[in-house]
């Protein structure tokens, strides 16, 4: 007998109190439905259902019954969904991107990852926040990902923390971008452009510290990405951090300050079994590193 089958017929008609609207939550008829709940009584070996003129009443060995019956069901669509998912997701790499990874170094993780496949799968990748991408790890929804650092890493297998150049960037006709020895303290009036505290806290803490720590303490606005960073700096209005390499961008010039401080700090998170991929990414990082 399909015991979770069967299982499924008995749920129905509790949830419905009447056999007639079980069967139609079930897109069934009547007659198969009752046939099937007296094989399920027949064999558990106890009366489940009291079938009355006004509907269907659990018995008390019914009631006793009902909720292992609704955790077996709930359990088999759970597993039925998670195998359609594996299915779908066959021959895929599924990778995030934090929004303060540079474009060039997400095309050259998407290049290792795809170099490291020796099963020709497809890469997918997903951008999000720091935040966003550990909690779809945890999920299972991504195998890996690149994330900044610091970061809470709880439920993901964490790998080494890589330094990657960063540049402060700033208005072009500010009096930083044109001084002999640029200082942070130049930076104090424009307000600071940087992804949202939500997005990282222990990330966005560290950098804010470091700011003040340097005589910087100006308002925080939020640029979610590098497309954002550009545009408030364009302004007029604010400086940023960008891991971005210098490139011609009206309203915008590239300053070098404490290098080493103001590093972007990365490393990989993965699944327990996404060892190969996190391994790829890595050696990606780390070849950026030394450019």
């Amino acid at each position: 007998m399909d015991l979770v089958r069967h299982l499924r017929f008995f749920v129905a008609v509790a949830n419905e109190g009447h056999f007639g609207r079980a069967a139609t939550v079930l897109d069934m008829t009547q007659p198969p439905l009752s046939q099937g709940l007296r094989k399920l009584e027949e064999h558990l070996g106890v009366e489940l259902i009291h079938r009355t003129r006004q509907g269907a009443l659990l018995t008390s060995a019914g009631r006793q019954l009902l909720p292992r019956a609704r955790l077996l069901v709930d359990d088999a669509e759970r597993l039925l969904a998670e195998a359609q998912r594996i299915a779908n997701a066959r021959g895929a790499v599924q990778w995030g991107a934090c929004e303060a990874l540079p474009d060039h170094i997400v095309t050259a993780c998407v290049s290792a990852l795809r170099a490291d496949n020796a099963t020709g799968a497809t890469v997918s990748t997903t951008m999000g926040t720091t935040v966003e991408l550990i909690a779809e790890v945890r999920a299972g929804v991504c195998d890996v990902a690149v994330i900044d650092h610091p970061a809470l890493v709880d439920g993901v297998e964490a790998g080494p923390v890589v330094k990657i150049p960063r540049w402060v960037v700033v208005p072009a006709d500010h009096r930083g971008a044109v001084a002999e020895r640029p200082a942070f303290t130049m930076l104090s009036d424009l307000s600071f452009a940087h992804p949202a505290r939500a997005g990282n806290p222990p990330a966005y803490d560290t950098v804010v510290d470091l700011l003040r720590e340097r005589g910087v303490d100006t308002p925080v606005v939020t640029a979610r990405d590098d497309r954002a960073l550009f545009a408030a700096v364009a302004a007029g209005t604010s400086f940023g951090l960008t891991a971005t390499p210098p490139t011609a961008t009206p309203g915008v010039a590239w300053v070098r300050l404490a290098p080493q401080a103001i590093a972007l700090r990365l490393r990989v998170i993965r699944r327990a079994e996404a060892t190969a991929q996190a391994s790829a990414l890595d050696r990606a990082l780390y070849r950026e590193r030394l450019r």
